[in-house]
Parts: structure tokens; sequence; C-alpha cells
């Protein structure tokens, strides 16, 4: 039995059989394999308790721990703030591009460099505003901490997303740095049926994981340099829209990407592979009807490790690999907008062997461990707002 305090409520849940036992969107669709869906849950389950240690924040979309125990969070409305240890924000820091907030746009997710101790250099993804549209980009700029507050020097630009797309859907976006310093994005398909198509084009910047250096550039292993008319910059490709990425305890890139009605996939992309989107998908169109040929299996493309069927709303990912939560260690833990909580997928030999939802009452953009080993989650409001919660053993 998982027990979850929130707000003076003791929330509970069987640990019998799946979570989620409604009937899924896809209704003639079978798993690819045992347990690539609604793993049962656990055994024994933690009691979990939260609170509230940030509160009355702009709409976030992602927050990054600071050497100093600070966090660095990035509002969708286009600024960044600091929040210190008492739980409050500073202003607005200087030297932040302008971004396109409009629908799911806005100022995405944030990593510190690998020497941040060093350069004091971060990492930045936002809906960047362009001539003909927008799309997802990635900047570097130094971050300069001065008290409580803040500023951003020599902001600049290091990638693009292409082409520029009229729209305001599907922009990802997660930031991820690998073990040997090399830079993971992800981006999403731009929604539209006539983008959606670009993620199985290796020309197209659309539906992709990229992999590339702190300057911008493709590393030269990457899988598809010297293809003749491709990205070079691409790491995987036929994704939907990546808003879930972690690193494993091998340092492996993980992924959980939004599905249709449907579909929501947990994946390990791997260099070159072809992970299906829009030829092959569970779930169905929002409408009601197949995508494309209705298929979920085909000759070159991969299946997802696990799915989701109805989805979960997956953002923010982090491999749990601390000791505040023993019964955690060795899981991911995922954010839930649509299950309004975080899902643990416990692992083994890269497969899905239980998973469990911690209900939070609230839309969960972003999850972090904390310096202490406790869990921070972001939420969200429709309305605007965010609170940070921190979520540890009772």
């Amino acid at each position: 039995m998982l027990s979850v305090f929130l707000a003076g409520q003791v929330l509970a849940q069987s640990s019998s059989g799946p979570v989620e036992t409604r009937q899924p969107n896809g209704t003639d669709q079978k798993p690819a394999f045992e347990g690539q869906t609604r793993a049962s849950q656990p055994a024994q389950m933690p009691t979990i308790e939260t609170q509230v240690v940030a509160e009355g924040l702009p709409h976030l979309w992602s927050m990054e721990f600071l050497p100093d125990g600070r966090m660095l969070v990035t509002a969708k409305e286009g600024t960044m703030h600091i929040v210190g240890t008492d739980g409050k924000a500073s202003a607005a820091l200087a030297g932040v591009p302008a971004v396109d907030a409009a629908g799911q746009g806005g100022l995405l997710d944030v990593a510190l460099a690998p020497d941040f101790d060093r350069s004091g250099l971060i990492f930045f993804s936002f809906s960047e505003p362009r001539d003909g549209g927008n799309g997802t980009s990635v900047a570097s700029a130094k971050l300069v901490l001065s008290g409580d507050g803040a500023e951003l020097q020599d902001a600049k630009v290091i990638f693009r997303q292409m082409p520029t797309y009229d729209g305001d859907k599907h922009y990802g976006s997660r930031l991820v740095f690998g073990p040997a310093g090399e830079l993971y994005v992800t981006v999403g398909e731009r929604s539209d049926r006539q983008t959606r198509v670009q993620s199985q084009d290796v020309k197209s910047g659309f539906g992709k994981v990229f992999r590339i250096d702190t300057t911008g550039k493709a590393l030269a292993d990457n899988p598809l340099v010297g293809t003749d008319g491709a990205m070079p910059e691409i790491w995987s490709y036929g994704h939907r829209n990546l808003q879930a990425a972690a690193l494993d305890g091998q340092g492996r890139l993980w992924t959980v990407e939004h599905g249709p009605k449907g579909g929501d996939e947990l994946n390990r992309p791997e260099a070159g592979k072809n992970y299906g989107w829009p030829k092959v998908t569970y779930g169905i169109e929002y409408s009601g009807g197949e995508i494309g040929d209705g298929i979920t299996a085909l000759s070159g493309t991969e299946q997802p490790v696990y799915y989701w069927d109805p989805v979960i709303g997956p953002s923010g990912m982090v491999f749990y690999d601390d000791d505040a939560v023993p019964e955690w260690k060795g899981a991911f833990l995922i954010g839930g907008l649509v299950t309004q909580g975080l899902v643990v997928l416990h692992m083994e030999n890269d497969r899905v062997t239980f998973e469990e939802h911690v209900p939070l009452d609230a839309r969960i953009r972003d999850v972090k461990v904390g310096p202490d080993g406790s869990i921070y989650a972001v939420t969200e409001s429709r309305g605007g707002g965010s609170t940070i919660l921190k979520l540890t053993k009772a």
C-alpha cells in the first residue's frame, strides 16, 4: 500500500494489479511483448510525505539545482528566476532572449554545464520567434550570481531546430548532458499532419533527438555524419513530442514522449534508430480514427520499451540513485501532467518490472533530485501558477 500525505489528506492506492485499469483507446492493439504496458504495482510501496517549499511562482517549465542549494527555474512566459532556500523567487534575470510563449511555446528546459563550477555556463531551450514562424532553439549563457539574484551574460543561440514553422505546438524539449559532455536535445514534430511526417525525414529537424557539443556542432561519431542530405546532429528519429529525458545509472539516455490519444512511450534512443512515429504507434487520433495504417509494429522501426494507453502526459524525468527513498533506488521518476502526480518505473534488464503512481493532485511539469536525496516536483496550473513540492519518505 502506498500512502501520500498531501494537504492534510492521506491518499492511498492498492498494490494489487496495475495502476491503470481503464479501457485503452487503441481497443484492438496488443503489446508486442509481455510487460510492455500495464505493469503491476510493487508489493511494498513507501509512504511519501509532501512539503511545499516554494509557492506563488510564475508558470514554471523546468528547474535545476545550483551548487549552493538554490534553484534556477524557467518560466513559460520567458523569464528565469533564482528560488532561494527560503522559497522566495528573485526578480526576473536580465539577459534572457525573447521567446514565443503562445500555445505550448515558451522558455523550456535548463541545464548546468558539466563544468558549471568553473565556467558558470548554463544551457536552455526555448521556442524562438523567427521570420515566418518559430522553432525550438538552444542557447548558452554565463550565469553570474549576485546576492539573491543573478543575470545572464553573453547569451547566444548555439543550435536551431529547422525548418522554421508557423505553429504553437510540440516544441519538446529537454536537455541532457551525457557522460562525455555531449548534449542531447529532444524536440517535437510540431504536431500538425503536414509536419509530423517529417519525423521520418532525416533532412528535417522535426521529431528528433539531437546530439551536439557545447558549441552546437554535431559530434563526429554521430550516426548520420556523412550521410547525404541528413542532418549530422541527429541521434535518433521517428519521435513525436519528447518532454522527458534522463540518463540512467550507466550513463545511457532514456526518453518518454507524448503519444496521441494513447501511446505515451518510454524509449532508450540508440544511434541512428527509427522509433516509428507517425508510421507506427500505439493509440489513436484525438478524433478517434486510426493514425496512418493503424499499425503498432513495422520492420525497421523500434518498439517502445513501455507504453501507456490511456496516457500519463509525461513531462520531466530523473533516474533515482539515492538513499532517501530506498524503495525507489534504480527507478525512473516521471512527471505526470494527465495523471497529476509522479510516475515511478522500476527497472530490471532494461524492462519495466513495476509501476507505481504517487498522486499529487497537480500537473507535474518537472522532477529533480535535490542535494539531500529528496525528490522535488514542479507543479503547474492551467491558470498559470506553479509550486515546488518536496517529496520525502515519511
